[in-house]
């Protein structure tokens, strides 16, 4: 997602410089404070996907419904999502669900105090809980207008960091920890997406995997379009439909005579409830 933020030539810096386990339950049974609430079923994509900065037209994604792809994420908000987004209405949501596509949301929230470059919006060891929790009010609100309901994921878009400054990641997680706890207030799933080196490492490997997201989306640009072969943690962490992989970033491909440059994705886990 780097480049979705950032220029191209930054997103492979980012990617240089950079250098929560859960069980089964399709990432709901291991999270806390949610065996009182009556969750919607899951609505689970398992196939190709794709992300690009700005939504595609309707009419590209009509010409892009060949069957290659099934699922395309979409970014619904956040105050560091870097492209404008003309065509990613309520009306374009209904119109591509009808077609047949699934959507992932994703929401470009505060990134960490230790991270290389300037964002619009930073979290810090102080700040992390309230924009956390101010962030996935947001994040709900904005899926929402777009008619995505309760039940739907939410993708929490974390860049790379230095995951060894325990100062950072602590307060990273703090942040991940409020913003997961108030997408689940309102009955939507958490997810995130990070890099499989830094960001999504510090979700998997935290020793305390309380109230952390239960989809994990790994940025891992090996090519291989699995989320299982090249899973780099414990086989029992993210399973029964959770995972989402980044496989290949940059591809140029043509469809129906439209022409885009995507990210790919080998998705099994929650899309948008809409319809």
């Amino acid at each position: 997602m780097a480049g979705h933020r950032q220029s191209k030539k930054r997103r492979y810096v980012t990617w240089a410089v950079a250098g929560a386990a859960v069980v089964a339950g399709a990432g709901i049974a291991a999270q806390t404070s949610m065996a009182a609430t009556t969750w919607p079923a899951q609505k689970t994509f398992t196939g190709r996907a794709f992300d690009t900065c700005t939504a595609p037209s309707l009419s590209a994604m009509k010409a892009w419904h060949t069957g290659f792809y099934g699922a395309a994420a979409v970014y619904v908000g956040g105050k560091n999502r870097g492209c404008a987004q003309p065509n990613l209405t309520a009306s374009w949501v209904k119109s591509v669900s009808t077609l047949g596509w699934k959507l992932i949301p994703i929401y470009v929230g505060a990134q960490p105090p230790c991270q290389s470059g300037a964002n619009p919006e930073k979290l810090t060891a102080s700040t992390a809980a309230s924009l956390g929790t101010q962030d996935a009010a947001d994040a709900v609100a904005k899926s929402a207008a777009l008619g995505m309901k309760a039940g739907s994921p939410v993708y929490l878009d974390m860049e790379p960091y230095d995951i060894t400054n325990k100062a950072c990641n602590d307060a990273v997680l703090t942040y991940v920890r409020a913003f997961d706890k108030g997408l689940r207030a309102k009955t939507y799933r958490s997810g995130y997406y990070g890099f499989s080196s830094s960001s999504a490492k510090a979700i998997a490997t935290a020793t305390d995997k309380t109230d952390l997201p239960g989809n994990l989306w790994y940025a891992l640009w090996d090519k291989q379009n699995t989320t299982a072969t090249d899973w780099p943690w414990g086989a029992t962490q993210f399973t029964n439909h959770s995972r989402g992989h980044q496989y290949m970033v940059n591809s140029k491909e043509t469809y129906g005579g439209v022409t885009l440059t995507v990210d790919r994705d080998t998705w099994d886990a929650p899309v948008a409830i809409t319809g």
